[in-house]
């Protein structure tokens, strides 16, 4: 049986978190990175950009490099683009939700910080996970454009700004939070900052392990799952140039580079 391969796409370098995940349950699995670094950041666009850059990319990427399932590493995109990827794929697609309903389980003084980008924190979507999981749960919401840049440029090599971290995640430390849901998938990027400006804080929940066991569920449905094959490297592909630092960034997450393109091959250029 050949070794079982998976997508995993992001706008940037915030699904590299995901990646890790899936890395350290399955790392017999062949994983390709897609990243639409072009379109960077989905947070700014509207879904019908965003439902249209995904699935053409995918589905281009595919027709060249077959995959067995698809992870959309990508909060944001993921409450907009999954129903027209599983309508045009024939493999399965999983996405990335914010991870409220385990916080809830963990949070002693029924306080959640909800930290993801302004798109995912006024989606009905979150709200509609809130009140189905945490509704006995004083919420505080904090969407700020910023984060996903500065886990971005982190990526490149410079510093997070924590004076104005500290700034943008103010309402979380006001609100006496003991948990906190990252609800995008760069944030565990910045977990450690993240955990300076806000030290009171327990518990940080990002959805990484439960994607990752369901993936192996359902590769391990398919028989395509294999323990024990030799470990791959993971190939990656931007439409943008290729962040400075990363492979340091890989290793710092338990991957390892394959090959790495920047810009998109003639003929795989984003709508």
């Amino acid at each position: 049986m050949s070794t079982p391969r998976v997508l995993v796409f992001d706008s940037g370098v915030g699904g590299l978190s995901i990646a890790a995940c899936l890395h350290a349950a399955m790392p017999s699995v062949s994983l390709t990175y897609l990243a639409d670094t072009a379109g960077f950041p989905y947070g700014d666009q509207s879904e019908e950009t965003v439902i249209a850059r995904c699935v053409a990319l995918i589905e281009r990427l595919m027709a060249q490099e077959p995959v067995d399932l698809v992870v959309v590493a990508c909060n944001t995109a993921s409450t907009v683009v999954l129903p027209a990827l599983r309508e045009r794929l024939q493999v399965p697609v999983v996405g990335v939700v914010p991870a409220i309903k385990p916080a809830a389980a963990l949070s002693e003084n029924r306080r959640l910080g909800v930290l993801a980008t302004p798109a995912t924190v006024r989606r009905p979507y979150t709200e509609d996970l809130i009140q189905r999981f945490a509704a006995d749960c004083e919420i505080a919401r904090v969407g700020h454009p910023g984060l996903v840049r500065w886990a971005e440029a982190k990526v490149g090599g410079r510093p997070v700004p924590l004076a104005e971290l500290a700034e943008a995640v103010r309402p979380l430390a006001d609100a006496g939070v003991d948990t906190v849901v990252l609800g995008c998938t760069h944030y565990p990027l910045i977990r450690d900052e993240l955990a300076q400006v806000l030290p009171e804080v327990r518990y940080w929940v990002d959805s990484g392990d439960a994607i990752a066991r369901r993936v192996r569920y359902l590769l391990d449905e398919a028989e395509r799952l294999v323990d024990g094959c030799e470990v791959s490297p993971m190939n990656a592909r931007f439409s943008g140039p290729v962040p400075r630092e990363f492979e340091t960034v890989l290793n710092g997450l338990g991957l390892r580079a394959g090959r790495v393109d920047g810009g998109w091959p003639e003929g795989f250029a984003p709508p």
